[in-house]
C-alpha cells in the first residue's frame, strides 16, 4: 500500500495513494479515505468542541474524562483530529487490518499516543462492549445496522452520518423501507425527507434504551446527511422525544403538505386543498434539527482552529440556524414550472410572503428552497403576483 502524507486542520495523516485509473471508486483503496469530506470533518471538530465546552461547563467531568470514539476510522483521520483539536481521548477503530496499522502510524506521526486507543474489532461489538461520551459512526453507505449499538453506548452526544441518500430520501424506495422502517417519498423536498427519516430512526433507536434526544446541529450537504445530538438519558426524556414523531402527508397533484404527529395516526385520503389522492411519509422526525444557540456555538469555533472550509461551514450553519421550524420546505422552481411563472429572486419572494402576514425564510437545502407558515395556495397567489 502506496501512501503519501496529507494535512488537514492541525492534523498530519498518511493515506493511501489511489491508482492513476480516474474511475477507481475511493471505495475500493485498501483504507478508505475521502477528501470531499473535509468539510464535514471540519464541521465534526468545531461542533465537538462546541459540545465538549458544554459538557466541562456543567462542572460534571474535566476534559481528560472525556471519550470519543470514531467506530468506522479507515486512516483514523476524523478521531485523530478531534483528539489533536479538540483536546480529549479519542479511540479509533476499524475492522480492516491494513487501516488499524495505518491508524496506529498515524497516531505516532502526529505524537498522539497518550490521548488515543486504536481498536480492531466489529463496530458493533466495540459499542456494545463500551459506553462513550461521544459516538461518531461515519461508516460507508447507511449507519442503519449501528445505530442500535451506537444507541446503547452514547452517553452525551450521537453522531451520524448516512450516505445512502438514495433510499433515505424515496429514489430506492424498498431499500428505504428495509433499512429505517419508515416510507420515504421521493418529492422535490426529498433531501429534507431523508434528514427527517434518520432522525426518526434515531429517535426510535435511542428510546429502545430509555434515552431521549435533542438534535443540535443537522445538515444535508451534496451526498450525505449528517446530524449532531445530544443524548438525554431516562425514560421521561424517550417519552418527550417520541412526541416529535409523525408522518408527512403530501399531495403530488397541488402540492399540499401537512405534519401528522403520532406513531398511530388517521389520515385523509382526499388533499384538502385540490381533492386529489395524498399519499404518507413516515414514521419521521417532525421537530426542530437543530438548536440555534448551539448553531452560534459552532460558529465562535471556527475563529478558533485552522479550517479550510470555514467559510463554507458558516454559510451552512448560518442558514440551518435560521430556517423556520416547519416541515417541509417549498422549491420555489418547482412552483413556478407547474404555474408557467417565471422565477424572482428568493429573497424577493420572502419578502412578498412577509409582507402578506407570513412567516418565511431560506434553508440550507438548496438555493431555490424555503420555508414558509402559508398555505400553498397562498403561495402561489404570491408568484404568480411576483411574476407578473
Amino acid at each position: 500500500m502506496i501512501c503519501r502524507t496529507i494535512v488537514e486542520g492541525a492534523t498530519k495523516v498518511s493515506v493511501p495513494v489511489p491508482p492513476p485509473d480516474a474511475n477507481f471508486p475511493p471505495s475500493a483503496a485498501p483504507v478508505f479515505y475521502n477528501p470531499e469530506m473535509e468539510l464535514n470533518r471540519d464541521i465534526n471538530v468545531a461542533a465537538t468542541a462546541a459540545f465538549v465546552e458544554r459538557l466541562l461547563s456543567k462542572k460534571e467531568i474535566l476534559r481528560e474524562e472525556i471519550r470519543y470514539v470514531d467506530a468506522f476510522s479507515a486512516s483514523g483521520i476524523r478521531g485523530l483530529r478531534v483528539a489533536g483539536e479538540v483536546g480529549i481521548h479519542a479511540t479509533m477503530n476499524d475492522w480492516s487490518p491494513e487501516a488499524f496499522e495505518l491508524i496506529k502510524e498515524n497516531i505516532i506521526i502526529n505524537g498522539l499516543e497518550e490521548k488515543t486507543q486504536a481498536t480492531r474489532k466489529n463496530a458493533n461489538v466495540l459499542l456494545h462492549e463500551q459506553k462513550f461520551h461521544i459516538v461518531d459512526i461515519d461508516p460507508f453507505g447507511t449507519p442503519s445496522p449501528y445505530l442500535d449499538a451506537a444507541a446503547t453506548s452514547a452517553h452525551s452526544m450521537l453522531s451520524v452520518t448516512a450516505t445512502d441518500t438514495a433510499p433515505l430520501c424515496g429514489a430506492h424506495l424498498n431499500s428505504g423501507i428495509r433499512k429505517y422502517a419508515a416510507v420515504p417519498l421521493n418529492t422535490e423536498y426529498h433531501s429534507e425527507m431523508g434528514l427527517r427519516v434518520l432522525l426518526g430512526a434515531c429517535a426510535r433507536e435511542l428510546a429502545k434504551h430509555e434515552k431521549g434526544m435533542l438534535p443540535l446541529l443537522s445538515h444535508v450537504t451534496r451526498h450525505y446527511v449528517r446530524t449532531y445530538l445530544e443524548v438525554l438519558p431516562g425514560s421521561k426524556h424517550a417519552d418527550r422525544t417520541l412526541k416529535s414523531m409523525g408522518f408527512n402527508i403530501h399531495c403530488p397533484k397541488c402540492g399540499f403538505r401537512e405534519p401528522v404527529y403520532g406513531l398511530a395516526v388517521h389520515i385523509e385520503k382526499e388533499c384538502p386543498v385540490c381533492g386529489g389522492l395524498t399519499k404518507i411519509a413516515g414514521p419521521l422526525w417532525l421537530g426542530p434539527y437543530r438548536e440555534p444557540e448551539y448553531c452560534n456555538e459552532v460558529i465562535s469555533k471556527l475563529e478558533a482552529h485552522p479550517l479550510n472550509t470555514k467559510d463554507k461551514i458558516r454559510k451552512i450553519i448560518t442558514f440551518c440556524r435560521d430556517e423556520l421550524d416547519i416541515p417541509m420546505f417549498y422549491d420555489q422552481h418547482v412552483i413556478c414550472k407547474e404555474l408557467g411563472a417565471s422565477a424572482t429572486g428568493i429573497e424577493s419572494l420572502l419578502e412578498a410572503l412577509r409582507a402578506s402576514g407570513f412567516e418565511a425564510s431560506r434553508t440550507h437545502f438548496s438555493g431555490t428552497s424555503f420555508k414558509t407558515d402559508a398555505p400553498i395556495d397562498e403561495i402561489k397567489k404570491i408568484i404568480l403576483a411576483l411574476s407578473g
